[in-house]
């Protein structure tokens, strides 16, 4: 379930009078570096204290999923590496919060809900895929064991919901709702992409795949969005606007995420390549290369319905590629960051104001291989 304005205030009357500052009160612009590492820093004491308040059992997977703790080190306590993520999604919900002239600092028990919603998806998903690694470190449940892992993810998302409920904040229970109904849709999000596993390669539709990913991916990063609007009072035009701006840019992203999937660096990712092909996942750019109608999809479509073989992986990540799935995922992302522009305008229409989101979107969608 992978599944993109807080305060009050007033809105600046020129960019040079405006707080464009990060979380952490240093300038960052539209540095999405910048951006990010203030998030973290201003996300991190709540995030912490929260994850610090469970019980000792739940406690240790959580510090070992952020990478705050080894899981079984020398001498037998120890501190991790701090592999915790890029913290895209918090980076959202102050950034839309700035954006619309909001106080961002009131945020940050916002920004750090919706960062543990999203970690509490990344732990189920990595015991309902199977996956052995994320962030360069084994996943929680190779570790600690599947039940604890998702008990842990459990956790988590009552965290979230518990630090909105204790947040004084105005918009603290319009957030809290509107975070609710995102982890429904993630839900619906993840328990179709299992269901499309099932399914022949020819009986799952382009259309379909697209509506999981905007689920699964796309869901999340509108609710940051939209929460960190809501935390800066906006109207409710201007909610939806962000919401369809985090969508757009999450579905962007997830093309992107799949296309490195397949051809990425496991050195850069901290995941194996073709993982998702090797499940025989019907990822985005799968889909639309069995679309294609070519030889090359027809073998793509033939290796598909066989399991996976030594060898194979070679054999289906060219077929892929022939059959055009990679640039069609490629241009699409281009097409869903075009529209993500789009709602970004009428919600901030004032460049100056929507920098530091533009820099967000264009840095999630931009990455390499």
């Amino acid at each position: 379930m992978t599944r993109p304005r807080p305060g009050g205030g007033d809105r600046p009357d020129s960019p040079d009078d405006g707080d464009n500052r990060g979380s952490g009160g240093r300038d960052c612009g539209g540095d999405a570096e910048a951006i990010l590492q203030a998030a973290r820093a201003a996300v991190g004491p709540a995030l912490r204290a929260a994850v610090g308040s469970l019980p000792e059992a739940m406690r240790r997977v959580a510090l070992h999923h952020f990478g705050w703790r080894d899981a079984h080190p020398p001498g037998g306590g120890g501190t991790g590496q701090g592999h915790t993520g890029k913290a895209i999604r918090p980076a959202l919900v102050l950034a839309a919060t700035r954006a619309l002239g909001g106080h961002a600092p009131g945020a940050a028990r916002a920004a750090a809900a919706v960062e543990l919603t999203h970690n509490f998806t990344l732990l189920h998903d990595d015991v309902m895929d199977r996956d052995t690694t994320r962030r360069h470190r084994p996943t929680a449940w190779t570790v600690f064991g599947t039940t604890d892992a998702i008990l842990a993810g459990d956790a988590l998302q009552a965290l979230a919901q518990r630090l909105l409920a204790e947040d004084p904040h105005p918009a603290s229970a319009r957030a809290a709702a509107r975070l609710a109904a995102c982890v429904v849709e993630l839900c619906e999000g993840q328990q179709a992409d299992t269901a499309l596993e099932g399914r022949r390669p020819q009986e799952v539709t382009l259309d379909e795949c697209l509506a999981m990913a905007e689920a699964k991916t796309g869901a999340l990063l509108g609710c940051a969005c939209a929460v960190g609007a809501l935390y800066a009072g906006a109207g409710d035009e201007e909610v939806a606007a962000l919401d369809a701006f985090g969508r757009e840019a999450g579905l962007a992203f997830q093309l992107i995420d799949d296309v490195i999937g397949i051809w990425g660096d496991p050195r850069r990712t901290g995941k194996p390549a073709g993982a998702d092909l090797t499940a025989r996942k019907k990822s985005l750019p799968v889909v639309a290369a069995l679309a294609a109608g070519t030889p090359a999809a027809a073998e793509l479509a033939a290796l598909y319905a066989t399991p996976p073989g030594a060898g194979d992986l070679e054999r289906t990540v060219d077929a892929l590629e022939r059959a055009g799935g990679r640039d069609w995922a490629q241009v699409q992302a281009a097409d869903r960051m075009a529209r993500a522009l789009h709602h970004l305008s009428a919600a901030v229409p004032r460049p100056p104001d929507a920098g530091e989101l533009l820099a967000l979107a264009e840095y999630v969608t931009r990455r390499t291989v």
